[in-house]
Formats: C-alpha cells, sequence, structure tokens
C-alpha cells in the first residue's frame, strides 16, 4: 500500500510540476513566469531585426514634440511582444513623449482596484497631455462585463466609457482616440465595437476601428503567423509592419 501511496504522490507530483511550467509559459504565472518571455523570444514575429532600436525616426511628423497618454491592457501593453507595443514604435518614429498606462488582464468596467478608470485616476493632473489614446479591452468580453447603453454607471462598458471620456475632458482637457483590437472571432466584442460606434456618432471623440476594417484584416496566413502570437496580441512585427501604420495615418489625420 505504501508503495502505491508513494507511486501516486509522486505522479501528483509530477502533474503540479507540468502544470506549472505550462502556466508559467503560456501565461507568465509564478514560479516559472520567466518561461513565457523565453517561449515569446523564440517566435519569428519577435525576431532581433523588429527590436526597437532598429526603428528609425521619421524626418517630420504631425505628432513630433507632443505628449500622449495610453491607456489600455495587455495589447497596449505588448503582452505578446515582449513589452514592446505600438505605443514605443509610434514614438520612436515619431518623436513624442508619452505616458503608458497598461496592464494585462484589466476592464474598462470599473469593479477592480486595477480597473482602466482607477489607473487613469491616478495619473497626475498636471500631465499636459495632446492626446489620450485608450484601448477598447478584450478582457470586458472575455470576462463577459456587462455592455449597458448609454447614461449607465461604470459597472459596464459602455458607461465606462463615457465616464473615461468626461473624465480626461474635465482632467486634461485633450481630445480622446479610442481604439479597437484587430478583428478576431467573438460575439460580446463584436458588440462593444458596435456599442463604441454607436457612442462614436453621439460624442466627440476620435475612433480607430481596426476590428471592422475588412482590407486592414485581410492579410495572409503566413503574415498572421507572423503578426500574431493568437487570435489577440500581435508580435513585434505585428505591431511594427502591421499596426503601426494605420494607427500613424489615422493619428495624423486626427491631429491635423
Amino acid at each position: 500500500m505504501w508503495i502505491i501511496l508513494g507511486s501516486c504522490a509522486a505522479a501528483l507530483l509530477v502533474a503540479c510540476l507540468i502544470g506549472l511550467l505550462v502556466a508559467g509559459s503560456l501565461y507568465g504565472i509564478p514560479p516559472f513566469g520567466k518561461l513565457k518571455d523565453v517561449r515569446l523570444s523564440r517566435l519569428a514575429g519577435n525576431g532581433e531585426e523588429y527590436a526597437l532600436e532598429h526603428v528609425e525616426p521619421l524626418e517630420t511628423s504631425p505628432l513630433q514634440g507632443m505628449h500622449i497618454c495610453f491607456l489600455g491592457s495587455s495589447v497596449t501593453y505588448g503582452a505578446s511582444s515582449l513589452g514592446t507595443s505600438f505605443v514605443e514604435y509610434l514614438a520612436a518614429r515619431n518623436g513624442f513623449t508619452y505616458v503608458k498606462e497598461a496592464v494585462s488582464g484589466t476592464t474598462l468596467v470599473d469593479d477592480k482596484s486595477n480597473s482602466y478608470i482607477s489607473r487613469m485616476k491616478g495619473i497626475s493632473s498636471e500631465e499636459k497631455f495632446d492626446l489620450f489614446v485608450c484601448q477598447l479591452s478584450t478582457n470586458d468580453a472575455s470576462q463577459k462585463k456587462p455592455l449597458g447603453r448609454s447614461g449607465d454607471d461604470t459597472h459596464t462598458v459602455v458607461g465606462a466609457v463615457e465616464y473615461i471620456l468626461s473624465y480626461v475632458e474635465e482632467t486634461w482637457g485633450c481630445p480622446v482616440v479610442f481604439y479597437t483590437n484587430s478583428y478576431y472571432e467573438n460575439a460580446e466584442y463584436a458588440a462593444m465595437v458596435q456599442a463604441l460606434r454607436a457612442l462614436h456618432s453621439e460624442r466627440e471623440f476620435f475612433l480607430i476601428d481596426l476590428y471592422s476594417d475588412e482590407a486592414f484584416n485581410a492579410i495572409s496566413e503566413d503574415e498572421r503567423a507572423l503578426y500574431m502570437e493568437d487570435n489577440i496580441h500581435p508580435t513585434r512585427a505585428g505591431y511594427l509592419l502591421w499596426w503601426t501604420p494605420r494607427m500613424e495615418q489615422d493619428l495624423y489625420e486626427f491631429v491635423r
């Protein structure tokens, strides 16, 4: 019996160890969280040729000299690109300074201490922003947060978006840009995008709608394999070669 129990305990220990290794490699969960960076660094889309230090600045840019705030979650942070997202590429190319307030797994809906709204309130009101760029978080969709409608409180997606718009206007008095993810199959996120588009027709803010742009999303399978680590998160190549040119194009139009 003791031999059987010992074998079961050993098998359980091995299973737990494998589980921890998988969790570390896929999600960066301790104690093996560094394995995720090792795995990501081996992706073709995160190759050295796409590193930030190889990005050449533009001679002139409408964004040059600006100070821009970026609020978001994993896509703004660069969770699958070793912490480098479109934010750093845009800044390197266009010569602006920025505040990047991005935490993976967080939501627009204000029901936790690390929500978009909670973290936005932690940004100094003394900052002099020329532009405020906010991500329409995929986490609200995956966590099935209530969509809500105009006039709702911040415990709904629409209510949280409206609050952010009002808070930025009152605190920093700068234009707001909301951006959506590139397309992926998710009914909840599709509904969020439609709600944001409806709000855009009623409220004054800029919108970069990558999700609904069929031409933008019409990339080849080889490009998708290079540009994306999964169906939500871009690699360095995805940000640099795919997202950054499109976001530059729209931002230039907004600030001119």
